[in-house]
C-alpha cells in the first residue's frame, strides 16, 4: 500500500505567518493599508489578501496618502524607513525577527569600520533589504563569487586583508554558508561569522533531506519565485529520484503521476496550509493511506501555550546569547543563555548541540514578536527542590555553586535553588573573607529545608570534615618511614612548616626544609604552596608525623668536595659572627670558618669590623677535615702574598 508522509515542519515559517496575520488583522480592522511589494511569495495568497482589501505595491512612492503600509518579513532598508517617516506614513512592520537581528549585525559591524558581506541571492527582497542598512555592502551568491571579489576587490587592492563580517540571507543553504565560511577562513586575514540561517529553515530543509532519501517520488509545495521552496527543490533533488514541483492542486496530473511506494510532501515556508491541504487531498484521490493525517498536523500548528506550561521542543540554532527551539507551533521558543544554567562556568556547546531535544519551562508567549520565551534552568529549579529535599531525607551530598556572599555566610546555587550556608558551616578560618568562596564549585549537605518558606540551610564544612576523616584513616593505615607525598602547606611557625598530606598534617622542622641556613621557614614556602615531603617518622600512638623536604640525592658534603679542594678560591656568604671569626656558607648545606687571625692582613679585634652577615666575600679554601667534614678558609691569604711569591721576589732584587 502507498503512503503520504508529510513532513512536520511544511508550510509557513513564523515569520510569514505574522506577517499574514498582521495584514489580516488590518483588513478585518478596516484600516486602509497596502503591502510594499508581495507580503509573502505565493500568488494564491496575495490575491486573498488583495480581495481583503490590502492590495500591494511595488514602490515606496505608491502609497496613497492616508494609508498605512506593511513592511512584509523580508524587511526594507534604512532608506525606505526614512521616507515613511517623512511622508507621516504609519507602519505596521512585519519585518521577521531573524532578518531585523541582520540588519543590526551589518550596521554595527560598519560603524565598527568593518566590511559586511551578505551570502544570499543578490535580487531577493530579504538580500536587497539587509544591504540597505549597510553603506558599501558586498553581496555574494557562492564561494567562487567570495574568491572573484576578493581578487578583483572593485577599486582595493588587498580585500584580503580587510575586516570582514559575513552573514547570511536566513534561507540560505547551509552547504553554500559552510562553503563560503571555509574560502574566507583559507583566504582573509581578519573575518568574523554570523551564521544567521533561520533554525525553522535549517530544520525544515534538513527534514527535506532526510525524507527525500526515503522516498520514490517527492512533491514540492510552493510558488516557484519562492527562494526556499527552489532550494528545498535542489536539496530534494541530492537523494530522490523523482521530484515534483507544484505551485497548487491544479497543477498535479494524476495519470501522469510517478509510481512510487513511498511519497513525501514538503512545502515553503510562503506555502498557506489551505494549499498544502488542496494538494493532499488531491493526491489522496490516488494514494489511500497517510503517515499521519494533514488536521492533525495543522492544529498541533495552532495549539496555544500558557506561562508555566512544560514543552519538549528540538534545539534547531545557538547563537551566542541565545538557543532557539522548534516547538512544532507557530511561534518558535528562545532560551537566553542566562536560563539555560545556574553555572556560570558552563560552556553552551557543552550543554545542547542542534539537533537535541531539550525540556523547559513558557515564561512568556509574545504575539508582538512572534516568540516564546522558556527556561530550562527553572524547570531544573522545580526538579531541584525534589532532588534537594531527597537529599535531605538521605542525607546525601550534593554539588553546587556559590553565588553570593555576606557577613552571614555564603549562598550556594543547586540545582538552581539557593541554599544558604552558615560562615560557621563554611568551613573557612574566622579571618577569611566569604567572598574567597564566591564562583567555587563546594560540596555540602542538606541540613534544613523549608518549602512553604523557599528555605535551605546547608553545611559544607561537614562534608570536608567527613572528606578529612576518611582520608586521614587512609594516610595512617598506609604511612611509612620514607614514603613520599604532595601535600599543601597549612601554616608556618618559627621552626617549621605544617604541611597536610591529604588529611593529616605533618611537620617539616626548619632544618629540613633546605641544605641552607635559614631564619624563617617563610625563606622556602609560604601557605597555600604545594610541595613535596617524605616521612621522616610516623607516631600513630601520639598521631604525630615528622616530614623532610630536602633532596638527600644531593648531600652538600659531596657537592663541596667534588667542587673545591684545598688552595680553590670560592666567593662565600657570611652567615653568623662569633667572637672567634666567622661562618660562611662554602655551597647551601655546608659552612666553613673564618679565624678572626684570617680575616685581614692587619690585627682585627672584634669580626664585625670586616664583616656583616649577609655579605658575600672572596677566601680561600685553606684547610679541609674530611673526618670531621669542617672548612678552613681565609680572607687574609688572598691579600698576602704566598711564600712562593715572596721568595720570587726577593730573588728578583738579588740579581738587580
Amino acid at each position: 500500500m502507498r503512503r503520504i508522509v508529510l513532513a512536520q515542519s511544511a508550510g509557513f515559517c513564523y515569520g510569514v505567518r505574522r506577517a499574514v496575520e498582521l495584514a489580516e488583522e488590518k483588513a478585518a480592522q478596516g484600516i486602509p493599508c497596502v503591502m510594499l511589494g508581495s507580503i509573502i511569495h505565493n500568488k494564491d495568497m496575495v490575491d486573498r489578501l488583495a480581495a481583503q482589501g490590502v492590495r500591494a505595491v511595488e514602490r515606496p512612492e505608491e502609497v496613497p496618502d492616508g494609508f498605512g503600509v506593511i513592511i512584509r518579513s523580508h524587511g526594507e532598508g534604512q532608506a525606505v524607513h526614512r521616507y515613511f517617516a517623512q511622508r507621516n506614513i504609519a507602519v505596521f512592520d512585519a519585518t521577521c525577527p531573524n532578518v531585523t537581528n541582520i540588519h543590526k549585525i551589518v550596521s554595527e559591524a560598519e560603524r565598527r569600520g568593518r566590511q559586511p558581506v551578505i551570502v544570499g541571492t543578490p535580487d531577493h527582497p530579504e538580500v536587497l533589504a539587509i544591504a540597505g542598512w549597510c553603506k558599501a555592502p558586498v553581496v555574494i551568491s557562492s564561494a567562487e563569487d567570495l574568491e572573484k571579489w576578493l581578487k578583483n576587490g572593485g577599486n582595493r587592492n588587498n580585500c584580503s586583508e580587510l575586516p570582514l563580517t559575513f552573514v547570511s540571507q536566513t534561507t540560505s543553504t547551509q552547504k553554500i554558508w559552510d562553503n563560503c565560511v571555509k574560502k574566507a577562513k583559507k583566504l582573509c586575514t581578519n573575518v568574523e561569522f554570523f551564521d544567521t540561517i533561520c533554525g525553522a529553515t535549517f530544520r525544515r530543509q534538513e527534514e527535506a533531506r532526510q525524507l527525500a532519501a526515503k522516498c520514490g517520488l517527492m512533491v514540492v509545495v510552493g510558488d516557484r519565485q519562492s527562494s526556499n521552496t527552489r532550494r528545498l527543490g535542489e536539496i530534494c533533488r541530492e537523494s530522490c529520484p523523482e521530484v515534483l514541483l507544484v505551485e497548487r492542486a491544479g497543477d498535479i496530473d494524476l495519470n501522469r503521476l510517478p509510481r512510487a511506494d513511498m511519497v513525501g510532501i514538503t512545502a515553503g515556508a510562503s506555502t498557506p496550509a489551505w494549499i498544502i491541504k488542496e494538494v493532499i487531498d488531491k493526491m489522496s484521490e490516488e494514494i489511500l493511506e497517510m503517515d499521519k493525517s494533514f488536521q492533525e498536523m495543522l492544529e498541533e500548528s495552532f495549539k496555544t501555550l500558557n506561562n508555566g506550561d512544560k514543552v519538549t521542543g528540538t534545539v534547531v540554532a545557538i547563537t551566542p546569547t541565545e538557543v532557539q527551539v522548534e516547538l512544532g507551533i507557530k511561534y518558535p521558543g528562545y532560551i537566553a543563555l542566562t536560563e539555560l544554567s545556574d553555572d556560570p562556568t558552563v560552556k553552551v556547546e557543552d550543554l545542547v548541540k542542534v539537533g537535541d531535544e531539550i525540556e523547559s519551562i513558557v515564561m512568556q508567549v509574545s504575539d508582538r514578536d512572534c516568540m516564546v520565551k522558556l527556561s530550562k534552568r527553572r524547570l531544573d529549579i522545580n526538579k531541584g527542590w525534589e532532588e534537594i529535599e531527597a537529599a535531605r531525607e538521605n542525607e546525601t551530598v550534593v554539588e553546587g555553586f556559590v553565588t553570593e556572599d555576606n557577613k552571614g555566610g555564603v549562598v550556594v546555587s543547586v540545582k538552581g535553588v539557593r541554599v544558604f550556608v552558615p560562615a560557621s558551616q563554611t568551613g573557612l578560618p574566622r579571618e577569611t573573607p566569604m567572598s574567597e568562596l564566591l564562583k567555587q564549585k563546594v560540596r555540602l549537605v542538606i541540613t534544613e529545608v523549608n518549602r512553604a518558606r523557599r528555605r535551605v540551610v546547608g553545611s559544607i564544612s561537614r562534608v570536608t570534615r567527613a572528606e578529612r576523616a576518611a582520608a586521614a584513616e587512609k594516610v595512617w593505615a598506609e604511612i611509612e618511614d620514607g614514603k613520599r607525598y604532595t601535600g599543601t602547606v597549612k601554616s608556618l611557625t618559627s621552626y617549621g612548616a605544617f604541611v597536610d598530606i591529604g588529611g593529616v598534617d605533618g611537620m617539616v622542622h626548619i632544618s629540613e626544609l633546605s641544605w641552607s641556613r635559614i631564619k624563617h621557614p617563610s625563606e622556602v614556602v609560604k601557605v597555600g604552596d604545594t610541595v613535596d615531603v617524605y616521612v621522616i617518622s610516623a607516631d600513630k600512638e601520639k598521631k604525630k608525623i615528622s616530614l623532610g623536604m630536602k633532596d638527600n640525592s644531593q648531600d652538600p658534603w659531596t657537592v663541596f668536595t667534588t667542587t673545591y679542594q684545598v688552595g680553590d678560591t670560592a666567593n662565600v656568604r657570611i652567615v653568623k659572627l662569633m667572637t672567634f671569626g666567622a661562618f660562611a656558607e662554602v655551597v647551601p648545606g655546608v659552612d666553613g670558618l673564618i679565624h678572626i687571625s684570617q680575616m685581614a692582613d692587619h690585627r682585627v679585634e672584634k669580626p664585625g669590623d670586616v664583616v656583616a652577615e649577609g655579605d658575600k666575600v672572596d677566601v680561600k679554601i685553606t684547610d679541609v677535615d674530611m673526618e670531621n667534614k669542617k672548612i678552613s678558609l681565609s680572607i687574609r691569604a688572598l691579600l698576602e702574598p704566598s711564600y712562593e711569591e715572596e721568595a720570587e721576589e726577593a730573588d728578583a732584587s738579588a740579581e738587580e
